[in-house]
């Protein structure tokens, strides 16, 4: 019963740390509401505007996209076809969960990191910057989040995995929802 020890530790620091990113993560979108208001003050109340602002505009718009995404997995608050996986038994949600996870979720994250990987490579090897005058400088970094993305949501494919087979082998879930898990406890 190690094996399901360890999984159940996984999890839980898995979901704390999905729960952390997505916490710091939510904060972006009140940036993203700041500088949206003072891109509109600027151009229609002061007829000036600054690429920089409106490119940080999308820079944040990528980052609350790419670091949210695992923490809105681990809330189960993906987009699915409910129709059915509603009305299914808890046992038959975590046989969903564990094929879904295996067969669709971390094949295409796996696949969007190995070929990402040059694309970002490539960027930072150049130090891309935004091609407009006045724009920001990094845009390898934002290249970067697309594989910080995958990883994420490669690591909490593992965890939404490990949760269902605990759940159909194991019968020991978590089911622990990340919002709500007391650090001290795992």
């Amino acid at each position: 019963m190690q094996l399901n020890a360890f999984l159940k530790r996984f999890i839980g620091l898995q979901n704390q740390f999905q729960n952390r990113i997505g916490h710091a993560t939510a904060w972006l979108s009140l940036t993203l509401v700041l500088i949206t208001a003072l891109v509109v003050v600027l151009r229609y109340g002061f007829n000036t505007g600054s690429v920089a602002l409106q490119e940080s505009i999308m820079y944040n718009h990528a980052i609350l996209f790419m670091l949210g995404m695992a923490y809105t997995y681990a809330q189960d608050q993906h987009v699915r076809v409910d129709v059915f996986y509603s009305q299914f038994s808890a046992q038959r949600k975590a046989w969903v969960n564990l094929i879904g996870s295996l067969l669709f979720a971390l094949p295409v994250v796996i696949f969007i990191f190995l070929s990402s990987w040059d694309y970002v490579s490539a960027s930072w090897a150049i130090k891309e910057a935004s091609t407009e005058s006045g724009g920001i400088a990094y845009l390898y970094m934002l290249k970067s989040l697309i594989l910080v993305m995958s990883t994420l949501l490669m690591l909490q494919s593992l965890a939404v995995m490990a949760n269902a087979y605990l759940h159909i082998i194991a019968e020991q879930p978590t089911d622990l929802p990340a919002d709500t898990e007391a650090e001290g406890k795992l």
